[in-house]
């Protein structure tokens, strides 16, 4: 498939939001309030600024974004839609959290509450923006069982390191952020190479013989291109990334994690400004490699209509 950057900065950018987002929630869940005003205001607007971010960017794959309001009418049956109603409701319900969380005396709502509404409702926007794309048949790679749990972990991991971040920044102690970024980094190492390791163990089964039910006669190959020209199907389903590239750039994201790990569990045991520059290295790191695997998610996954286009497989 074609890597679209819109919809890579809105996977990315709004997973990282509904992230941190998420544990904000868990913070006030756990009976806890804003450590400051400036805190809780801040670490809202960057949640709420890259759910926005990744909101606006997916509306420039549409061919016609003005109309993008009519997608929130096939909820009964479009997963993006869902993802779009989600997403509205996700708005009010945190940012009634925030409100609580960082003004209790003005806004006396009750925190743990909305704190775990706001959990959900995260996990809820996430899991559906997962299968927009776990629920499409035709591309192997995305019709797996890991892809919900890959979209999840990421979302974590990268809402820890923008924790561990801002916990830094404003001075706090880094002890319980650092647990989870580590924790975040290390799943998402995990679930993305059992991923890409179980993606590789299927060749996948669809052949031209298979689709056109010639396989039992032997061998089918395509006399000739179906078409002389390039079109928009075989640009945007045709793509394909060279195999020795797409493990170099695999090579780099388990790189990644595997840094944001170390430096996590550097802000953990050094103390004063070096594990403060630990804390704030991580998310930076995370966010690239998040990027970059995102990228390969696009570009790694195989349509079946490149069947009609001479794929041996897919």
């Amino acid at each position: 498939m074609h890597p679209a950057y819109s919809v890579i900065v809105f996977t990315t950018a709004s997973g990282a939001g509904y992230g941190l987002l998420a544990l904000l929630g868990v913070w006030g869940m756990m009976g806890g309030h804003a450590p400051s005003t400036a805190f809780g205001l801040i670490s809202g607007a960057v949640a709420f600024g890259l759910v926005t971010l990744g909101l606006l960017s997916s509306t420039y794959h549409l061919g016609r974004p003005e109309r993008a309001w009519r997608a929130f009418s096939q909820w009964r049956s479009s997963w993006l839609s869902r993802e779009g109603v989600a997403a509205v409701v996700t708005y009010p319900i945190g940012g009634a959290f925030v409100l609580a969380w960082t003004f209790p005396a003005t806004f006396p709502f009750p925190v743990p509450l909305f704190g775990l509404l706001t959990l959900l409702a995260c996990i809820v926007t996430v899991v559906c923006t997962a299968m927009i794309y776990n629920s499409l048949q035709t591309i192997r790679q995305w019709c797996h069982p890991l892809v919900v749990p890959v979209y999840l972990v990421m979302s974590f991991a990268t809402g820890a390191g923008l924790l561990l971040g801002l916990v830094a920044v404003f001075g706090l102690d880094r002890g319980t952020a650092s647990n989870a970024a580590l924790a975040g980094a290390l799943g998402a190492l995990l679930v993305k190479y059992a991923y890409w390791r179980a993606c590789d163990a299927d060749q996948g089964g669809l052949t031209t013989g298979r689709a056109t039910g010639l396989g039992r006669l032997g061998p089918v190959r395509q006399w000739e291109a179906p078409h002389t020209g390039d079109n928009y199907v075989n640009r945007e389903m045709g793509y394909r990334v060279a195999r020795d590239h797409a493990k170099r750039l695999r090579a780099y994201f388990l790189a990644g994690t595997a840094a944001v790990c170390l430096a996590a569990l550097l802000s953990l045991i050094v103390a004063g400004p070096l594990g403060a520059l630990f804390a704030l290295v991580a998310p930076i790191i995370l966010g690239a490699s998040v990027l970059l695997e995102r990228w390969l998610f696009f570009a790694e996954a195989e349509h079946v209509v490149t069947l009609f286009y001479g794929a041996a497989r897919a």
